[in-house]
């Protein structure tokens, strides 16, 4: 079932990506997570908790992962050096996010601060989320950043990570 899913997120990765710019696709991302976060604190079932939490990490893993390899770089080139701070802390914050993760995975249903962690992690996305639609998206738009190549990268390298979570 998870592989469906995952087959399911590399096809709307693809049709995503006609048409969209960075921060189209970022968003899109977020919205997805959010999404998912939203029903695992509305689940009831052991098993569909465990199979939503292993689908949130794969895709904070591979969100994150295309921030930082190509959308951070773009947004630190095109924002002015007064703006790189903005950048910094979001590098700072997907080190949290991915530490805590790394913990859920290792981490089961049955665990007792497992259910919590994943609650947390949902409302550290939710913080992140915040500030780079809130801060760094707006000023990233507002410079001369292409931004529509980098939704093709972005789009390219993300369906290149799905296809290695298999």
């Amino acid at each position: 079932m998870a592989a469906a899913k995952s087959q399911s997120r590399k096809r709307k990765t693809k049709r995503a990506a006609s048409g969209k710019d960075a921060i189209a696709l970022l968003k899109a991302d977020h919205k997805e997570v959010k999404g998912m976060v939203e029903q695992f604190k509305k689940s009831r079932s052991e098993s569909k908790k465990s199979d939503l939490a292993q689908q949130i990490c794969a895709a904070l893993e591979v969100h994150a992962q295309i921030e930082e390899e190509i959308f951070y770089p773009a947004a630190r080139e095109a924002l002015k050096a007064n703006d790189g701070d903005l950048i910094d802390e979001a590098e700072v914050e997907h080190t949290s996010v991915r530490e805590l993760v790394a913990k859920i995975k290792r981490g089961s249903s049955g665990d007792a601060l497992w259910e919590a962690e994943v609650k947390v992690l949902g409302e550290f996305v939710n913080h992140h989320v915040k500030e780079e639609e809130g801060e760094i998206f707006p000023k990233v738009r507002k410079t001369r950043a292409d931004l529509k190549a980098i939704g093709e990268q972005l789009a390219q390298r993300k369906a290149e990570l799905q296809g290695m979570q298999q």
